[in-house]
């Protein structure tokens, strides 16, 4: 299935605050955290877009990644919980970025370019301000940037997928990746973090059928996002990310049911490293080598979605108790 890190320079770093019910003296525990920060760190001089199409959507800085704006590159990617007020983190990982030297160059210094977005997890772990500060954005970024090229991704219930659900609350979702590598060299990895309203499209759990979403202590409003990022080591400019992203919602919408509802901020980021020439000899082939890529990446971002619901695990909070969906597999069979 293989990992986002798949694709070369690519890191990731993760960060999680989890309470337990109970402390570590036996009494009752003060903390009700449930929530994290993930952070991609992409090489210098990657590329970037976005496609947001929830209808919900908590992001910060997404307008400066549409193609007709200034700024070219992604310095990182914030994936962050505790909804609008979690994308504070993106501010600790711009303060790492200017330290190591990344940004826009403006006059007396650098502009990092960090793109963010949020899930709502708010008082899932009990305690509603429980939520990602800078420090946890900085904590993120600085992890990724500990990791070594082409290192393995922990998933589930880590980073901003601590405290994701799914099927309006009644399982647990979480952080999932997958990779492919194409016949020309292109490598194309995703990372996503499933926190929906709605159940795998085509698949059945371990336990049997589908469940019903209309389960006692379902969420009143659903407030639910799946965040994505799609990266390649493929040369795209940013024109071409945009549609990448924008092709990649096919991969989200075959994955969950539903998708991109009123109440969602499904987000999908695209990132270029620009180490392998696409073909562009003619036009035709310029379409065709855009047009696999996109198609591939679709597909990617169906498997990390899948993979992101198999590998979360039960947890049980003051406000909750969230159970393991169990693994999953593509069902083509009758319902």
């Amino acid at each position: 299935m293989g990992v986002i890190t798949d694709v070369p320079g690519i890191r990731v770093g993760h960060t999680q605050k989890i309470t337990s019910l109970e402390a570590a003296d036996g009494g009752a525990s003060d903390g009700g955290w449930l929530t994290g920060v993930t952070v991609v760190l992409p090489p210098p001089g990657t590329v970037g877009s976005v496609d947001v199409r929830g209808g919900g959507p908590g992001t910060h800085e997404t307008d400066s990644l549409d193609p007709t704006t200034l700024s070219q590159r992604v310095d990182a990617v914030v994936l962050t919980g505790g909804s609008a007020y979690g994308l504070v983190a993106a501010h600790g990982a711009k303060r790492w970025c200017e330290e190591d030297g990344r940004g826009l160059p403006v006059p007396g210094g650098l502009v990092p370019i960090v793109p963010a977005a949020a899930i709502f997890d708010l008082g899932r772990g009990g305690d509603f301000t429980a939520r990602p500060d800078e420090e946890m954005g900085y904590a993120a970024t600085a992890a990724a940037a500990a990791q070594k090229d082409g290192h393995d991704v922990e998933r589930g219930n880590v980073g901003a997928g601590t405290g994701a659900v799914l099927g309006r609350g009644k399982y647990k979702g979480g952080v999932g990746t997958a990779s492919v590598t194409l016949d020309n060299g292109v490598v194309i990895g995703a990372i996503a973090v499933v926190n929906a309203v709605g159940l795998p499209v085509g698949v059945r759990s371990a336990a049997g059928d589908f469940e019903k979403l209309n389960h006692p202590g379902a969420e009143a409003q659903p407030l639910n996002t799946t965040l994505v990022v799609v990266a390649t080591n493929a040369v795209l400019n940013k024109a071409e990310c945009k549609r990448t992203a924008s092709a990649c919602h096919a991969g989200l919408a075959r994955a969950l049911n539903p998708s991109h509802t009123l109440a969602d901020g499904d987000t999908v980021f695209a990132l270029a490293t620009g180490a392998v020439e696409l073909d562009r000899s003619t036009d035709a082939a310029r379409t065709f080598s855009l047009i696999t890529l996109q198609s591939a990446a679709a597909d990617v971002v169906t498997e990390a979605i899948l993979d992101g619901v198999s590998r979360a695990e039960s947890v049980t909070t003051p406000a909750g108790e969230f159970a393991a969906y169990g693994p999953v597999v593509r069902y083509h069979g009758p319902i």
